[in-house]
């Protein structure tokens, strides 16, 4: 698992090798089993995580106490945990793994002195905090602008490969959508493609 690290880094940092290789030496890498929570509502956290292998489920409860799934990440996608400096450091979300996982684990209470070791990982982890959120901000506009049918025909060019990964249920949520609109959808969009 360290080797796709290591090819990843590389397309971000002008490390050479030896110092890329240290970088990784150092980090922490953990398996968790499918249906492991890694960070509850509520609860302070401590960790980050990239995703070697694995789908894992951001979502919140609602005040009506439904689950709202508001992101999935995959391979070599970073779960940044942006809300740990401020003073009410609890997490709006959960995050549980979909299937047998295997991350990078950070812990966000020694993250300044990894930056003051190795200084390009600071830069190295602005650049991979800097393309999430513009994915973000891209998705979230889009979302705001498309009807279901444009929302699920987006999720269908962009993240394909979670359809067979994730639950119906849970990418209709994502989607911001019921099962059975969900559904419904899913069977036009397959039919006019035939």
């Amino acid at each position: 698992m360290k080797d796709i690290l290591f090819k990843y880094m590389t397309g971000l940092t002008s490390l050479n090798e030896e110092e890329q290789q240290a970088i990784v030496n150092e980090l922490h890498i953990e398996e968790y089993k499918r249906g492991t929570t890694l960070l509850t509502q509520g609860d302070v956290p401590t960790k980050c995580y990239f995703v070697l292998k694995g789908c894992i489920r951001q979502y919140s409860i609602d005040e009506a106490g439904r689950e709202v799934t508001s992101n999935f990440y995959t391979e070599e996608q970073a779960i940044s945990i942006f809300n740990h400096h401020r003073v009410d450091k609890s997490s709006e979300y959960t995050f549980t793994c979909l299937e047998d996982s295997v991350m990078v684990v950070g812990k966000l209470d020694i993250e300044k002195d990894m930056y003051n070791k190795y200084a390009q990982l600071e830069s190295m982890t602005r650049k991979i905090i800097e393309e999430n959120f513009g994915q973000v901000q891209e998705e979230f506009a889009a979302f705001i602008a498309s009807s279901p049918e444009d929302r699920f025909k987006g999720f269908l060019k962009k993240r394909p490969y979670l359809i067979d990964r994730v639950p119906q249920h849970q990418l209709a949520s994502y989607l911001g959508m019921t099962p059975e609109s969900f559904s419904r959808i899913k069977k036009r969009v397959h039919k006019d493609k035939d």
